[in-house]
């Protein structure tokens, strides 16, 4: 899937995941300076990593010598081509959603890595997942701000996010933690979002919020969603 392909004026357009990055990275005001399609791996390219599980998105990393990390990205070829047909862009509904947070997952992992790694910085796979999760709601509030229709209803989508989800039956009884514990801390922190800025139509207030949340390390998004949920 390339991002050089022509929109109807003969600008080239960006892959439903290279404007998911160039939204983020505009969200939260960094630039990696880096393009995501051009860290996307295949199944055959996934496989000879060999990694534990595969789900339909994933984010694999291997060190290279002391100082230099390869990097990445597979992301289920099925659930792009859905959101080239169903552009996220023109609206969620039952159609695109789940597809679309696969690829918000993915692109919010890369992006995340690819700041911390220039900052020379650690970062946990539970403070990753965090992040994704909340990066979900951000993208789902975005895009429905400018019609709250009930299709649109941010406080739908946040039930969907956080409410009613599943976890995968093959993760072992870390990952299942790690995955139960980012989706309840974003779920309280998203409710947090909903009540004080989306629902009094403070959108401009609650992206400085999430470029502020975004900057902690994992202590500090926890103890800053545990204060403001209190």
């Amino acid at each position: 899937m390339s991002d050089d392909a022509p929109d109807d004026a003969g600008t080239p357009r960006r892959s439903v995941l290279g404007r998911l990055q160039h939204g983020l990275e505009t969200l939260y005001r960094i630039d990696t300076q880096l393009a995501v399609e051009h860290f996307l791996i295949g199944e055959g390219e996934r496989a000879e990593a060999r990694p534990a599980r595969a789900p339909r998105e994933q984010v694999l990393l291997r060190q290279h010598g002391d100082d230099e990390v390869g990097l990445g990205l597979f992301v289920d070829e099925e659930a792009l081509s859905n959101l080239e047909r169903h552009d996220p862009g023109e609206g969620l509904d039952d159609r695109n959603f789940a597809d679309f947070c696969v690829a918000v997952e993915g692109v919010s992992h890369f992006v995340y890595l690819a700041r911390c790694a220039a900052e020379d910085r650690r970062v946990s796979a539970l403070e990753l997942e965090l992040q994704a999760e909340v990066d979900k709601f951000a993208c789902c509030t975005l895009l429905s701000s400018e019609s709250l229709a009930p299709a649109n209803d941010v406080a739908a989508w946040r039930r969907r996010l956080y409410d009613e989800v599943t976890f995968a039956k093959d993760l072992d009884g870390d990952e299942h933690a790690r995955y139960r514990v980012a989706n309840a801390e974003a779920g309280r922190y998203a409710r947090t979002l909903d009540r004080r800025y989306v629902a009094a139509r403070r959108v401009p207030d609650m992206l400085l919020e999430l470029r502020r949340f975004y900057r902690l390390n994992l202590d500090g998004k926890l103890s800053h969603i545990a204060r403001l949920a209190a």
